[in-house]
C-alpha cells in the first residue's frame, strides 16, 4: 500500500493549513486508546470529511475506529485470503472507476456476478466492499467528493432476503456517522420492481442527508448527468474494461497487500482497556443520540 503523497494534496487543497492538521495528529497520538501509529495522511481524511472543524474531526474518528472495533462483522479479520472474503470476490464487483465527474468527484462502482443466492452473503461483501474502499481512499487521498453507485440488475428478492436489519443498521450508522469522506451521490441503477423491499431495509435509518443525496434510476441516460458515460465500463456504454474484468485488477491489489491491510485494520481499531472514563461497546454506538457528522451536501 502506498499512501497518497502528503504534498500534493495539501497543494490540491490550500485552505488546509497543514499546522492545524498537525495539531489534530498531536492529539490522536495523545489518546491511549487510538494507535500511535496512525499516519498524517489518515488524520487528513477526516479533517478533510469534517470541512476543517478540529472538534468535530476528533469526534467523527473516534466514532469511526470505535465502530471497526465493535462492528466484527464488517471490520475485523480483514484478512483477504479468508474464505468468506474469497467467496465475496467471486460474488461482486467493487471497483473504483478512474477519472473523476467534472465536479472532480471520485466514483466507485458495485454489481452483483454470482447469481447463486446462496452464495450472497450481506456481511460478508460490505467487509469486502469496505475494504476496498480504504485501500483505495488511502492510496487516492482526499478529494472533493464521491460517488458510490450500486447496480442492481440480476439482483433477485432471495439476495434482498439475506439481508438483516440490523446488519443494515449498522452499515448505514456508519457511511452516515464516521465515514471519511464527503459522500455527493448514492446511486441505484437498473433498479428492479421490488424497489420497496429494498427501501423499507434502508430508510428507517436513513438520515435527513443520506435521502437528499439518493437517487434511482431505470435509464441510464438520466444516471449519465451525475455520472459521465465515459468514466464507466463496457457494459454501461463507457469506455473502460467490464467490471468484472476490473475489479480482478483491484483484488489483486488487495491480495498483494495481505500483510498491509491486517495492519490497517489493527491501526483503526481502539484499545477499550485503555480509554478515558467509561469503555464502550457496540451497543453504545446505537444509543448515541444526536449527529456527530453530517453527510455534505453540495
Amino acid at each position: 500500500m502506498k499512501e497518497a503523497n502528503l504534498e500534493d494534496q495539501y497543494a490540491s487543497f490550500p485552505e488546509i493549513k497543514r499546522p492545524e492538521v498537525l495539531k489534530f495528529l498531536d492529539w490522536i497520538h495523545a489518546q491511549p486508546h487510538i494507535s500511535d501509529r496512525f499516519s498524517e495522511g489518515e488524520a487528513l481524511h477526516f479533517f478533510h470529511a469534517c470541512r476543517y472543524s478540529m472538534e468535530v474531526a476528533k469526534q467523527v474518528l473516534d466514532t469511526n475506529l470505535t465502530a471497526r472495533t465493535h462492528l466484527e462483522e464488517f471490520f475485523v479479520n480483514l484478512d483477504c485470503e479468508r474464505t468468506e472474503i474469497r467467496r465475496a470476490m467471486r460474488t461482486v464487483s467493487i471497483v473504483p472507476l478512474p477519472g473523476a465527474t467534472p465536479e472532480g468527484y471520485r466514483v466507485i462502482l458495485a454489481k452483483l456476478d454470482d447469481l447463486n443466492t446462496s452464495n450472497y452473503n450481506f456481511a460478508d461483501v460490505m467487509k469486502l466492499y469496505c475494504m476496498v474502499f480504504d485501500f483505495w481512499m488511502y492510496e487516492d487521498g482526499i478529494q472533493p467528493g464521491h460517488v458510490i453507485v450500486i447496480d442492481l440488475k440480476n439482483t433477485s428478492l432471495g439476495h434482498v432476503a439475506r439481508i438483516g436489519l440490523l446488519q443494515m443498521k449498522k452499515f448505514l450508522y456508519y457511511l452516515q456517522e464516521a465515514a471519511a469522506i464527503r459522500l455527493i451521490g448514492f446511486h441505484f441503477i437498473n433498479i428492479v420492481p421490488f424497489m420497496d423491499k429494498i427501501l423499507a431495509l434502508m430508510t428507517p435509518f436513513m438520515k435527513k442527508e443520506l435521502t437528499t443525496v439518493l437517487h434511482m434510476h431505470s435509464d441510464l441516460k438520466e444516471f449519465y448527468k451525475f455520472v459521465p458515460q465515459e468514466m464507466l465500463p463496457k457494459e454501461y456504454g463507457g469506455q473502460l474494461e467490464e467490471a468484472n474484468v476490473a475489479k480482478e485488477i483491484y483484488y489483486k491489489k488487495l491480495l498483494d497487500n495481505r500483510k498491509e491491510m491486517m495492519e490497517f485494520e489493527t491501526r483503526h481499531q481502539v484499545n477499550e482497556k485503555l480509554r478515558p472514563g467509561k469503555a464502550k461497546n457496540a451497543s453504545d454506538l446505537f444509543g448515541i443520540e444526536g449527529n456527530f457528522k453530517k453527510l455534505d451536501i453540495d
